[in-house]
């Protein structure tokens, strides 16, 4: 499996024109958009994507008396060869994105006819020996040939300590790509992209060790670690409450900024309540991976957690703000470069239903984490859906093997485990022991 990732290196201040290229570069990618529009009932009829890009190449250097306006070397003169054609295939892209929108438009797929965006945020990438070339080996610098204002020229870029520190401890044995600029927080970073090739554990189901992981609100994250025949190895409850605490803060005082001066001028508090949430959402992932990691788990499962519809209730920022796609994006990206596999199951009444099999629970209204069994008992309602999460996917790879026939005399004995979305944990101790006896017979 291939995995591709990424990090950014802070460009530190200093006196060099990167405003004044990425100025350029954004001019003659708005110039090759124009240019490209014009001409596209021509390029559209090339199939071929090299040839296309080869067409649209020569198309800007045409000097004919009725293409005058192409020549691109007249309006961009002493243009790197490699950062043309970068502005060239990101032209094409929106160029042929646009068409595509607006071809489903005509066709009635797309309410809101589309528009071609010139002046777009483009960044340009720094090609190796050519646009970008690295510094001794542990030294902080690289060098980048930027625009200042009369040609081309190399300049040294000083690039922030920690990141290199970073780069160096973690990925010096793999080839990053062609670094890529990025401004991010008024702040300039060269993103460099990362391919490595993993192999995904293959461990049999009735050996496996999984970590199910059940995402809350209140509780960040519930992971229990659990074997086949449900035996439960380990269990961990992973919450950041400072960082939660400083995230309602900043809400707080976002809410009071309204009430006083309106929402028009909210725009820089919210981008930094959405930095805090996003942390968050890095800090739980990062701690689920460790978990499963420090455990030797083969695969993680989570819910399909898919929440539509208008949100009400006095939790409906809450539940704006959970990042809970976020968490496991991250999570999958972090446990593939390990080998670990992700899977996911049914949320419909994982924390709905008790993980005995005696019913439905009843929350408590003054702790909403902790909920009350058909039977009297008290227990933490996050934990009870973590080993009900487990125990459907071990249900759902355990039959996979068997025939209809052959599961259909397996539900006869075990009727609970027919419906998915009613199954629990104790449905999965009397799968497992079904199985046993099957075996022994």
């Amino acid at each position: 499996m291939r995995i591709t990732s990424s990090y950014g290196v802070e460009i530190k201040k200093q006196n060099i024109p990167i405003r004044h290229t990425l100025r350029i570069y954004r001019s003659a990618v708005s110039y090759l958009i124009q240019v490209y529009a014009e001409s596209w009932e021509e390029l559209s009829q090339i199939d071929n994507a090299k040839k296309r890009f080869n067409a649209a190449e020569h198309l800007v250097h045409e000097t004919k008396k009725n293409h005058a306006r192409y020549d691109f070397d007249l309006h961009f003169p002493k243009m790197p060869s490699y950062l043309r054609r970068a502005a060239i295939q990101h032209a094409l892209g929106s160029v042929a994105s646009y068409e595509t929108r607006l071809d489903l438009w005509k066709n009635g797929h797309l309410t809101g006819k589309p528009k071609l965006v010139s002046e777009n945020h483009a960044m340009p990438v720094f090609y190796r020996d050519v646009m970008y070339r690295e510094a001794e080996p542990q030294e902080d610098a690289a060098y980048l040939k930027l625009y200042d204002g009369h040609d081309w020229k190399w300049f040294r870029v000083k690039l922030l300590h920690t990141d290199m520190e970073y780069l160096r401890k973690n990925w010096v044995r793999e080839k990053a790509s062609a670094p890529t600029l990025e401004k991010r927080h008024h702040k300039y970073f060269l993103r460099f992209s990362y391919t490595e090739e993993v192999s995904l554990t293959k461990t049999d189901i009735k050996e496996q060790t999984i970590c199910s992981v059940d995402l809350g609100i209140n509780t960040d994250a519930v992971c229990t670690i659990m074997q086949a025949d449900g035996t439960v190895l380990g269990r961990k409850f992973i919450d950041f409450p400072s960082d939660k605490d400083r995230l309602y803060h900043a809400l707080g005082r976002i809410r009071r900024f309204q009430r006083q001066h309106g929402s028009g001028q909210t725009q820089s508090r919210w981008a930094y309540a959405k930095r805090l949430n996003m942390e968050l959402a890095r800090k739980t992932a990062a701690a689920i991976t460790a978990y499963v990691a420090e455990n030797h788990a083969d695969v993680i499962v989570f819910e399909y957690l898919e929440m539509q519809g208008k949100i009400s209730g006095n939790k409906k920022q809450r539940l704006h703000l959970w990042r809970k796609r976020d968490i496991q994006k991250l999570c999958e990206h972090q446990a593939h470069r390990q080998g670990i596999r992700v899977s996911r199951i049914s949320a419909r009444n994982t924390s709905r239903l008790a993980y005995d099999g005696s019913g439905l629970v009843v929350r408590n209204p003054e702790n909403h984490s902790l909920c009350t069994f058909p039977t009297g008992k008290q227990y933490n309602c996050d934990l009870s859906a973590a080993y009900n999460i487990g125990a459907r996917y071990f249900i759902r790879e355990l039959l996979k093997p068997f025939s209809e026939t052959e599961r259909s005399l397996l539900e006869a004995k075990v009727p609970s485990v027919k419906r998915r979305t009613s199954c629990v944990y104790a449905d999965l101790r009397l799968l497992s022991a079904e199985l046993a006896s099957q075996k022994a017979a």
